[in-house]
């Protein structure tokens, strides 16, 4: 009888171990968990230039024209900046409009388009090789490829043979088709005679310039430079334990890899999401939305979500729900934009806690999704 008793029991177990290992695989591939699909090994060489192209952001003094353009359906936009490196420094720039302003070191790599962060998202997501090298502003370039599990290029990016510096990237869409393109239109590799713009006369840039800046290739206006409280983790913790809404994860893959606050004002936070190639920014408010300062944008509802958005340079969407207000702001499809947009409130309750809870009611011969 006891015997028995074991044998019945350490049966259950083994059928609950192997529904909580359903449970955990199945949500894997729900979740978008790259851990769950197999994919090819990514070229070191390729990784390597990556790696080197961040820092190079950082370490390699230039002057130059850089250009952002992005296409949605047929149509494209396109914005350029002057722009000045000097290592330490940082950057000084000035749109085509004359707004002048400065960067500093710690965002060079934000002005180029790559940052050791997005490189391991993009290792994490993508497949990272070789191409045939190519010229870029008559310059030789060495051609890195990202692609898909499928084996399609979902980016590329072209790199200086001489100074390892990002000149160029593209961001590719399923279809073939190019979405965002940023880069230098021409490029100058020497320590700048003077910095022009923000450091006149060594006088440090104006107050608020980097909160002023404007839309410089592989950056926004919004960019985590211009809000200067970038929280820790236990600070972001506490954020949520209060209840404001900070998902770690967003649809596509999108993970958070910075999130800020703005203390001048309503504590509006930042949170800035890649997987490896786009990027996504969303800006979180308390209080209600006003539709009356909205004029002019289109409107729809998804999913019983009311979404505002609005096509330009980049795209942005609007929501609201649960007392806070949600702007996002990407430069990939607009698609993107409202998907985001409509995800925001998620459940608060974190995804691992949820698969613990289906673990326990399957101890217990419950529908662990109940």
């Amino acid at each position: 009888m006891i015997a028995g008793t074991g044998t019945s029991r350490a049966h259950r177990c083994a059928l609950i171990a192997g529904a909580l290992a359903g449970v955990i695989a199945l949500a894997g591939a729900l979740s978008g968990d790259t851990g769950a699909v197999r994919r090819a090994r990514s070229d070191p060489e390729a990784v390597g230039l990556l790696r080197a192209a961040a820092d190079a952001a950082r370490r390699v003094p230039y002057e130059g024209r850089r250009f952002f353009t992005t296409w949605n359906r047929s149509r494209s936009a396109t914005s350029q900046v002057t722009v000045s490196h000097t290592p330490g420094a940082g950057i000084s720039y000035r749109s085509g409009t004359g707004a002048e302003g400065h960067r500093s070191d710690f965002a060079a790599g934000e002005t180029t388009g790559f940052t050791a962060e997005t490189l391991h998202m993009l290792t994490r997501n993508y497949t990272v090789v070789r191409g045939a090298d190519a010229s870029v502003c008559g310059r030789r370039a060495r051609v890195v490829e990202a692609r898909r599990t499928d084996g399609s290029a979902a980016g590329r990016f072209w790199i200086d043979s001489e100074t390892g510096l990002m000149l160029h990237r593209e961001l590719i869409d399923a279809t073939g088709r190019r979405v965002v393109a940023t880069g230098f239109a021409e490029i100058r590799f020497a320590a700048p005679r003077t910095d022009p713009y923000a450091l006149r006369a060594g006088r440090p840039p104006a107050r608020g310039a980097e909160r002023a800046l404007p839309e410089m290739a592989g950056s926004a206006a919004d960019s985590p430079a211009a809000w200067e409280d970038r929280l820790e983790r236990d600070e972001l913790a506490g954020l949520r334990d209060d209840g404001w809404p900070a998902p770690q994860d967003l649809p596509g893959r999108l993970t958070l890899y910075d999130a800020r606050r703005d203390v001048r004002g309503g504590g509006a936070l930042h949170l800035s999401y890649s997987d490896g190639l786009a990027s996504v920014s969303v800006f979180v408010q308390r209080g209600r939305l006003d539709e009356r300062s909205l004029t002019g944008w289109q409107k729809s509802v998804r999913r019983g979500r009311t979404v505002f958005r609005r096509e330009a340079l980049r795209h942005w969407a609007v929501s609201a729900g649960g007392g806070y207000v949600y702007t996002v702001l990407t430069d990939v499809p607009q698609s993107t934009a409202e998907a985001v947009a409509v995800e925001l409130p998620r459940d608060r309750t974190p995804f691992w806690t949820r698969v613990g809870r289906g673990a326990s009611r399957l101890g217990s011969h419950a529908n662990p999704f109940d």
